[in-house]
This record gives structure tokens, C-alpha cells and sequence, in this order.
């Protein structure tokens, strides 16, 4: 068989047709390994873009990203929290803020992120503004792992041959396969998660790809845009379990929480999503000007932290999969809600903080 060439794999896109596994596979490899040039890179994302990802393709460049990647070895199942960007809301850090949460109720949680895309302020800002160090190497990730129940990967760290297609990405400026490449390719190989994706066409794939890795998770993308379960609008979510892929709708006033004012979970800089991420986990009822957005927020996460429980609980074989996703949510909210209550967050946040220091080389 000839030998694979980057016209070919373009010519196949350009004419609508999909990748094989093979095809796939050795243009990713060709882009992480430094073989290919920037004008290939961006020949590709696009192109594939244009013609729409399929899952076997998405799959194929997930193995590769991992397999050059610098992994974390965990000897527990363990949960992420995170997702695509691109939903331009300038939203506060509802994913970090759910993790952290989640870690609080007890599902050990590696979070992989980087800094801001779409948004003020990315996982990564916030977590260093807090005072946690980010970049920490895989061993060291491993141990905050073990010793506190909470990780976060940085992704330049466990992905260094992702920089071969920072310069395409960055003069590019619109979201292309790589968006859903990071959620899907935790260095620890995370068994559940709870993925937003901020362009809802993509998400179902995102959802096949997850199932045919043996991953727990449901996929979410709020009707208002937003990459992660909404707090002001129903939110469409594609439930990963043993028996498949369920698309089903979450509608908070269901849970018993009032759709929120969107502006309530806008966020601003570093500084100030770092003082409102301590506000909403301090278990502090909020008397000042913040009060209004506390409570609002608190509800977002809330909603978030009760489907990452239950990804969670799916992993360890825990809970009845079998019943309505919004019915188990209801199961699981009161335990989220009892961590932000208690401020429980906060105090291992701050164990979080004091051991990254610690360890920090």
C-alpha cells in the first residue's frame, strides 16, 4: 500500500468523505510528532471542520493525542469536569467550581484545562490566582491525587506536542477539532466525566466517542449556548452509560431551582472569579452587592456537581442507571448542595493549595 500523503488526506476531506481509522491516525501523528507545517495543520482542522468530524475520526486522533502525551497513573476510578470553550459567555469558573465540589462529596477528581479560550478567565488563571501551582509534573499530580482527592492536569504540561499546532490554532481564531480533543484525552485516562460542548452538533460525537472508550459521562450544552448545564435555560445532555447513549433535556425548575438572571453568572478577571469562586464554596449565605449572583451561582453548580456525581457513580457501579437522568440528579443534589452548605469546598481547596505548594519543585 502506498504511503499516506497530506494531499490525499486533504483531497478525501475536501470531497466530503470520511477518514479511516489509518488516515487519521497518520495525520495526527504527522502533526504531534513536528512533520507537518503549519499551513498542513490548518489544511487539515479545517477541512475536517468543514466536512464535519465522525466519531471514528475523533477516536483515532484521541488515541494518538494519548499516546504522546505524559499521562498520570491513578489506581482508582476518577472523574473530570470540563469543556470545549467557545460559548463566548464570559461566564465565572463553573466547571473548577463544580470539580472542586465534587471532590468535596467524594468522587476523586483530575482535572484536565489550560487557561482562558472563549472565556475572562480559564480553569488554570483561576486555580493560580487561588494559589494553587498548575504545573505540577505527573508524579506530583499523582500524589495531590492520592493525598487530597483533587488534581488538576495543565494541558502544555501532559500535551507538550500539542505546541506543533498552537501557531495554526492561534492564527486560525475558530474552534476546530482540537476543542474536543482536550476534554476527551485526560492524562489519567478519567473513567467518568461531565463534558460541556459549546457547539451542539458536535456534541453527540463527543458522546460516541466517550461510550467507545468505556467512559461513564453525559455530555452537556445549555440551550443558551453555554458549555456547561445552564442555570438560566433547559439544557441538552446525552447521557453515557453501560447501556448506551440516552439524549434527554435538563430543566432545572424540574430539580426545583428557578431559571437565574444569565448576567448573574458573568465573570470578570483572575482576581475577581478567584473572590467569587471563595464566596460561592465558603457556605457563607452572601450579604453584600454579591449576594444576588452567590446564590445564583451556587445553584449552577450546584446542578453541575449532582450530574458529575452521578457520571461518577456510574463508573464505580453505584445508583440505578437505568432510571431518568433528571430522577437521579434529583437523588444526587441534595450531596452537592450539602458541600456548598457546609463549605466543605473551601477547606479542601485550601488543603489543595497547601500541599501543590509543598510539593512544588
Amino acid at each position: 500500500m502506498a504511503p499516506l500523503t497530506w494531499p490525499q488526506i486533504l483531497r478525501t476531506l475536501l470531497s466530503g468523505s470520511d477518514l479511516s481509522t489509518q488516515s487519521a491516525t497518520w495525520a495526527m501523528t504527522q502533526i504531534l510528532d513536528g512533520d507537518a507545517t503549519d499551513v498542513q495543520v490548518a489544511g487539515f482542522v479545517t477541512s475536517l471542520r468543514a466536512k464535519g468530524e465522525t466519531p471514528v475520526e475523533v477516536r483515532a486522533l484521541v488515541e494518538v493525542m494519548l499516546a504522546h502525551a505524559n499521562r498520570v497513573k491513578v489506581d482508582t476510578v476518577v472523574l473530570d469536569v470540563v469543556g470545549t470553550g467557545g460559548d463566548n459567555s464570559h461566564s465565572v469558573n463553573i466547571s473548577t467550581m463544580t470539580a472542586i465540589v465534587a471532590a468535596a462529596a467524594g468522587a476523586p477528581v483530575v482535572k484536565h484545562g489550560n487557561r482562558a479560550a472563549s472565556s475572562s478567565t480559564g480553569t488554570a488563571d483561576v486555580l493560580e490566582e487561588l494559589g494553587v501551582v498548575i504545573d505540577l509534573p505527573p508524579e506530583l499530580v499523582e500524589v495531590c491525587a492520592e493525598k487530597v482527592g483533587i488534581a488538576f492536569c495543565f494541558a502544555p504540561i501532559h500535551h507538550p506536542a500539542m505546541r506543533y499546532a498552537v501557531t495554526a490554532r492561534r492564527e486560525l481564531g475558530v474552534p476546530t477539532v482540537f476543542n474536543l480533543l482536550g476534554p476527551l484525552t485526560n492524562p489519567a485516562l478519567a473513567q467518568s466525566a461531565l463534558i460541556g460542548c459549546a457547539d451542539k452538533s458536535r456534541a453527540p460525537v463527543m458522546a460516541d466517542v466517550l461510550e467507545r472508550r468505556g467512559v461513564k459521562a453525559i455530555v452537556v450544552h445549555g440551550a443558551d449556548g453555554l458549555d456547561e448545564i445552564s442555570a438560566s435555560a433547559v439544557t441538552h445532555a446525552w447521557d453515557v452509560t453501560a447501556t448506551g447513549i440516552r439524549e434527554v433535556l435538563i430543566d432545572p425548575r424540574d430539580l426545583g431551582i428557578d431559571f437565574v438572571a444569565a448576567e448573574l453568572i458573568t465573570g470578570g478577571d483572575r482576581v475577581r472569579n478567584a473572590e467569587l469562586l471563595r464566596k460561592t464554596l465558603s457556605g457563607v449565605k452572601a450579604t453584600d452587592l454579591d449576594a444576588d449572583r452567590v446564590a445564583a451561582i451556587r445553584d449552577a453548580v450546584a446542578l453541575n456537581a449532582a450530574a458529575a456525581l452521578i457520571a461518577y457513580d456510574a463508573a464505580i457501579g453505584v445508583g440505578d442507571s437505568e432510571l431518568a437522568l433528571q430522577e437521579r440528579m434529583g437523588k444526587a443534589l441534595p450531596r452537592a448542595r450539602a458541600v456548598l452548605e457546609s463549605g466543605a469546598g473551601i477547606v479542601l481547596l485550601d488543603r489543595w493549595i497547601e500541599l501543590t505548594r509543598s510539593l512544588k519543585p
